[in-house]
């Protein structure tokens, strides 16, 4: 088969970039080493949508954070996921922190961003009264949001595919050879020939750059270990918290989850792509630093942890456009607010791979929009009762903690979860207090009848991360 554009990565700005090119009447093929979209960096990202005034004008990251801010209402109106502006503060407590605030306050307005204003103590206290006395001021941002991330992921990959783009999951890029007007990608599920390559691969866009005899990004790997608190804390903070940001990172944040619970990291610490563990040291210095912020949060309000590896490049600043390789379009080095600029990012490079030469006819036929799925843990009474009415399964609970039914599973499964990674990040069956342990076993069983798979073969996330072994295997003494 040969395609138009080739995708390589499908994290958040690989399915931005599916979604905007199939609004052309184009073959686009968007492929990824994991088993659904969104399981590589996305995965583990914060959810923030930030104001718009953190990033420095001067780089790409800084100049597509408040254009990329300013897509995400669209983008929740047309796809259906969660998505709601609660704003920021950056806190201060003292002098040189105020300083930082005043630097990021006419950062800010230079860029246009709105609302922002500057909050004493007393005000801070008022809104926020879980915060530390020790807080001097804060600038306030109305423009920060939240957004489940995973399912904004999902969604831009579902409505790619419904206008057109193919997907290859399981498919790692084994090797890319140039060929004649184009490229010949090799990969785990077989061999495409495409006019045009996009780099999307994350953390390894070094490794797919070098197979077409780039030499660089340079990509490095920077862990983030985060922690989630029980639902008990919903509303203990109403904002995003930020500390007066450093030139390497924002900081150990507060998060209020756009699904009512407090998040709190991450660390930013130099790792290997592949260590994805959490830390004793980690998690005190995760709570040490909170701690500062709000004293009432502890340790012992710890439901899960997990940790992100962000993609950063030599410079620390995106890496995005064409190449001396012609035809092959980077999207690289993306690391925070990646997540935030992933609508302009994906204008940036269709815009360059109009200039390389691929032409733009726009498909009457694209639809934007997605119905939005059934949450019936916020439904009212009335339309709880009704989707009942309407499948029984909707009455049938499989996750306690989070009031997920089976119908909403099996919702999941007919939208593409494969996994219980996958069914979780698009229901929440399983993130509650009891972290599956309630509704691990039910899941599993929809998987295998509704997706037509035995249950050994169900896993967490794809690859070697089963669940249990087949009969024959676990009475071998596995």
């Amino acid at each position: 088969m040969r395609y138009d554009v080739i995708i390589v990565g499908a994290g958040v700005v690989g399915c931005a970039v599916a979604r905007e090119l199939s609004r052309y009447r184009l073959d686009v093929l968007l492929m990824d080493k994991e088993c659904e979209a969104g399981f590589g960096t996305s995965k583990a990202n914060s959810g923030i949508i930030h104001a718009g005034h953190h990033g420095d004008p001067a780089t790409l990251k800084g100049r597509l954070e408040w254009e990329g801010n300013q897509a995400w209402d669209r983008l929740a109106d047309e796809l259906g996921f969660g998505f709601e502006r609660i704003g920021e503060l950056t806190v201060a407590f003292d002098d040189d922190d105020r300083r930082t605030l005043s630097e990021l306050e006419a950062q800010g307005r230079d860029k246009g961003v709105t609302g922002l204003e500057r909050w004493d103590a007393e005000r801070v206290r008022r809104e926020e009264p879980a915060l530390s006395e020790e807080i001097v001021e804060a600038l306030f941002a109305p423009t920060a949001g939240v957004v489940n991330p995973y399912e904004a992921c999902f969604t831009l990959a579902e409505n790619a595919h419904a206008n057109g783009v193919v997907t290859s999951f399981e498919d790692p890029v084994i090797s890319i050879d140039r060929i004649d007007d184009g490229f010949r990608v090799h990969g785990r599920n077989g061999t495409v020939d495409g006019r045009f390559v996009v780099n999307a691969a994350g953390l390894f866009a070094d490794e797919i750059a070098a197979m077409v005899g780039l030499d660089g990004p340079t990509i490095r790997a920077r862990k983030g270990e985060e922690y989630l608190l029980d639902k008990r804390l919903q509303g203990y903070v109403k904002r995003l918290i930020f500390p007066s940001p450093t030139p390497t990172s924002k900081g150990v944040l507060i998060i209020p989850t756009y699904d009512g619970t407090l998040m709190v990291g991450p660390t930013a610490h130099w790792a290997l792509k592949d260590d994805l563990t959490t830390t004793a040291e980690g998690a005190a210095e995760v709570f040490e630093k909170v701690r500062r912020l709000a004293p009432g949060i502890s340790e012992r309000d710890c439901i899960a942890e997990f940790a992100g590896l962000r993609a950063v490049a030599e410079g620390e600043d995106f890496v995005v456009g064409p190449t001396a390789v012609p035809g092959f379009v980077q999207a690289a080095g993306i690391q925070s607010p990646g997540l935030t600029a992933a609508p302009a990012l994906a204008e940036m490079v269709v815009e360059a791979l109009k200039d390389e030469g691929l032409a733009l006819q726009a498909d009457p036929e694209f639809d934007p929009r997605l119905a939005p799925p059934v949450r019936f843990a916020t439904a009212s009474a009335e339309e709880q009762a009704a989707l009942v009415a309407s499948d029984p399964g909707y009455g049938r609970i499989v996750c306690r903690c989070e009031i997920v039914t089976e119908g909403e599973v099996v919702d999941a499964i007919e939208r593409g979860a494969r996994t219980l990674d996958g069914l979780k990040f698009r229901t929440r069956a399983g993130m509650g207090r009891c972290q599956g342990g309630f509704c691990t076993w039910r899941c599993m069983e929809l998987l295998s009848s509704e997706a037509d798979m035995p249950v050994p073969a169900v896993t967490k996330r794809g690859g070697g991360s089963w669940v249990v072994l087949p009969r024959e295997e676990a009475g071998r003494g596995h």
